[in-house]
């Protein structure tokens, strides 16, 4: 029985594998193989005994240090001895100058590396998607809202390519992050790597190079945590993206507004009770679990604040946070891909609530091009505020009130105020904006 959902609920194989113990433990061997070879390429220990870790440490077994460690209770030092036994006289090498977490957290860098990989693919789906509807649906016009009401027009095209724009921006924060996350250590049990000697800081580098990862630059005990708090608040900001969209996706298909609708299946069931229900479940399930992404910045952040050269306490919330954050992360990238290109628009719906005010939302227009032609822009937005509230207040089309004011039909007739309220005349540069942002991010995408 799943005691997590992210066991069996939520989450994709490749990334639940990069979390997994087994994954965990091939990392922890790998970093432990490339510290027994630079020790060797630089003095310390015998060719020969390095050759020997690396080719037999691949049969040491996860099974067996969980059961050494069942008798010593001390998990890195269990598969330490489950390595050593597995490489002959070449085992008494084994760990050599090193503290528990120059490994540990060596392989944690091998796994965020592996990490980021499978996110910065799916951010890259994501842009494609984004990118595809913003060019499908960039004329598209539509009626824009701020603070929940009417305003003036835009399109469909330009909401696509703000998300696009945003997860455009994920993806250079991703690349800039890397060099600073995906790190390993050797400095030993403080930090001075004594044990190692003078030439502590040539195995780290070599060590580092041969898994092809970053070196710190100085450490305590432990790899400083501002860099995982780092890839927290990465993972939170791009949740936080999803979690917009899905909100905004949410909005549009309340059934008053019903603009757009998340795709739903020939049998699919939208409630137990209410047979005739359509749930953006899809959107709602990005949003929620982004609250639990979010919620791991401030562990994260609190996990640096450790006792002189290092404590335990950051350990065992880390284990709860890298595969929850991770996983869920790439969960959500991966379900909100699909809920785009799923996404039906409505476009009968949109035309008429781009409609539904009868050119009162187009109000800025006239105010505009009153002022262009000689009023003042302060009386301009008098008049046609005064004008708008009537309006609204009788029910009546903008232009019927405007059209009866001497003071609007000095600058401008009926037939040109009709025109002036069209909001098919009224998006600005919103094309060429939406046009702009998919050529300079296409050779982003996946």
């Amino acid at each position: 029985m799943a005691v997590h959902p992210i066991e069996e609920r939520y989450g994709t194989p490749e990334m639940r594998a990069v979390w997994s113990e087994r994954n965990r433990f091939a990392c922890i061997v790998a970093a432990e193989v490339a510290l027994a070879k630079a020790e060797a390429h630089h003095g310390m220990i015998p060719t020969a005994a390095a050759a020997e870790i690396e080719s037999k440490a691949k049969n040491a077994s996860l099974e067996r240090a969980k059961a050494i460690e069942l008798e010593i209770s001390h998990d890195m030092m269990a598969i330490v001895k489950s390595i050593a036994e597995v490489t002959g006289e070449s085992g008494r090498w084994v760990h050599y100058g090193a503290t528990s977490n120059d490994i540990l957290d060596t392989a944690t860098g091998l796994q965020l590396g592996q990490s980021l990989d499978l996110i910065d693919t799916k951010l890259r789906k994501l842009l494609a998607v984004l990118l595809k509807r913003a060019e499908e649906n960039k004329t598209l016009v539509c009626i824009g809202r701020t603070h929940g009401q009417h305003g003036v027009p835009t399109t469909y095209g330009l909401r696509f390519a703000i998300w696009a724009s945003e997860v455009g921006r994920h993806i250079e924060r991703l690349e800039q992050m890397c060099p600073r996350v995906v790190v390993g250590q050797m400095t030993g049990a403080v930090g001075t790597q004594a044990a190692l000697g003078p030439k502590g800081m040539d195995v780290q580098a070599t060590m580092m190079a041969n898994l092809g990862m970053g070196s710190v630059d100085v450490s305590n005990q432990v790899i400083a945590r501002d860099r995982y708090a780092e890839y927290f608040m990465f993972c939170a900001n791009v949740a936080t993206t999803l979690d917009k969209i899905g909100v905004e996706i949410r909005s549009l298909q309340r059934t008053e507004i019903g603009e757009v609708e998340e795709a739903f299946g020939k049998n699919q069931v939208g409630s137990s009770t209410m047979p005739h229900k359509r749930n953006p479940i899809k959107s709602e399930q990005v949003c929620g679990l982004a609250r639990i992404i979010r919620s791991a910045v401030e562990p994260a952040l609190q996990n640096n604040t450790l006792w002189d050269e290092r404590d335990l306490t950051n350990s065992s919330c880390e284990r709860v946070l890298f595969p929850e954050a991770s996983i869920l992360t790439d969960h959500c990238l991966r379900l909100m891909a699909g809920i785009i290109v799923g996404l039906v628009i409505r476009k009968d719906a949109i035309r008429r609530n781009l409609e539904f005010l009868h050119g009162i939302n187009m109000a800025e227009s006239v105010m505009i091009e009153l002022t262009k032609k000689g009023m003042s822009r302060q009386d301009s937005h008098e008049k046609i505020r005064v004008a708008s509230m009537q309006a609204l207040s009788e029910g009546k089309p903008l232009v019927d009130i405007l059209a009866q004011d001497p003071d609007v039909v000095r600058f401008c007739s009926r037939d040109e105020i009709a025109a002036l309220l069209s909001p098919d005349a009224y998006i600005g540069t919103a094309v060429k904006q939406v046009e702009r942002v998919i050529q300079k991010l296409s050779p982003l995408a996946a």
